[in-house]
């Protein structure tokens, strides 16, 4: 498997992480204690070393899974282990909103320690910029906590490259984390070119577009509970029949490769176009089983243009994944 250095960390990171907003459940249906510690385990087993959670995927479930996990396979020295901070929730109403405050960063860190039972978190992200916190402080509380060995690499999820600067200023930045997908590209304008110029890496989110290019949706599937893709525009019609149409190409683009599937090329993608890491995101072992096939080969020129032009025909009005951003202050 692939690797990519990230700095303030001793070892190098697989290219390709495991994501585990689903194990916590929220906003995918609920969770299976068992199956996602198994999950972990299968991503382990095929070689990941860079597991992604936060706080407020199921309000604390996920990072107890990911730390349970980590714990029975022990290695913790060998795994990455990448969480978030600055989401602040109301557990009777399971509101969500942003709080960056040095406050809540001091106690989340505590909690999330406790959580994945560990004494020092890799990667620490701020999850959201917080427009009611001064970005310098917000990094000056991560600063400290490098300082004070709790965290090893700070970084930030969905800034822009102005709020990068900010946070810059009083802290070292080793990470930022973008959504970014064949069918959401929107960092290639200015995010992606930022990191790479200043020597960020970038840890993607949402490499298959929440399932989509998996390939194995259909026109009549639901969704159902508090599914995140019941509030997704891509989700519903008429948008969904131009993007499961654009997957049905993709799919043959990616076939023509011979052994390579829809989720290989949608990964592979994110990778080639200079992203530092994709996230890989399960919550059954048998879905760690193609990981593999994404390394040792490259999308031609040709086959990146032929992607353009699937877009271009099939998707008359494409949309980014904006509706996932939580409020900047709690309501009611």
């Amino acid at each position: 498997m692939e690797h990519t250095e990230i700095y303030g960390l001793a070892q190098k990171a697989t290219r390709v992480g495991l994501g585990t907003w689903a194990i916590g459940g929220w906003m995918w249906g609920g969770t299976d204690a068992d199956q996602s510690i198994r999950t972990v385990h299968a991503a382990l087993d095929q070689g990941v070393n860079l597991i992604d959670t936060a706080p407020v995927y199921g309000f604390g479930t996920s990072e107890e899974l990911v730390g349970k996990a980590v714990s029975q396979y022990g290695g913790r020295e060998n795994i990455i282990l990448a969480t978030k901070v600055g989401l602040e929730w109301d557990d009777a109403q399971k509101g969500v909103w942003r709080n960056s405050s040095p406050e809540r960063i001091r106690r989340e860190v505590e909690d999330s320690l406790r959580r994945l039972r560990t004494d020092y978190i890799d990667i620490y992200q701020i999850h959201w910029p917080d427009p009611r916190v001064p970005i310098e402080q917000t990094a000056q509380t991560m600063a400290e906590l490098k300082k004070e060995g709790k965290i090893r690499a700070a970084g930030v999820s969905n800034y822009t490259p102005e709020q990068m600067d900010a946070f810059r200023s009083a802290c070292e930045l080793s990470v930022c984390q973008p959504p970014y997908n064949i069918f959401e590209r929107a960092i290639e304008s200015e995010i992606l070119p930022y990191c790479i110029k200043n020597g960020i890496a970038t840890l993607t989110y949402g490499a298959l577009c929440r399932g989509l290019l998996t390939g194995k949706m259909t026109r009549d599937q639901q969704f159902t509970g508090d599914d995140l893709r019941k509030m997704d525009p891509k989700f519903k019609q008429p948008r969904f029949d131009q993007y499961l149409e654009a997957v049905d190409r993709l799919r043959e683009l990616a076939e023509s490769r011979g052994d390579k599937q829809l989720l290989h090329l949608a990964v592979r993608f994110v990778l080639d176009q200079g992203a530092s890491v994709a996230l890989w995101g399960g919550r059954r072992p048998g879905q760690m089983e193609p990981l593999p096939g994404i390394s040792g080969w490259e999308l031609s020129a040709e086959d990146l243009q032929e992607i353009d032009r699937i877009l271009e025909q099939a998707v008359t009005d494409p949309v980014g994944p904006e509706f996932m951003a939580p409020p900047a202050r709690k309501s009611g």
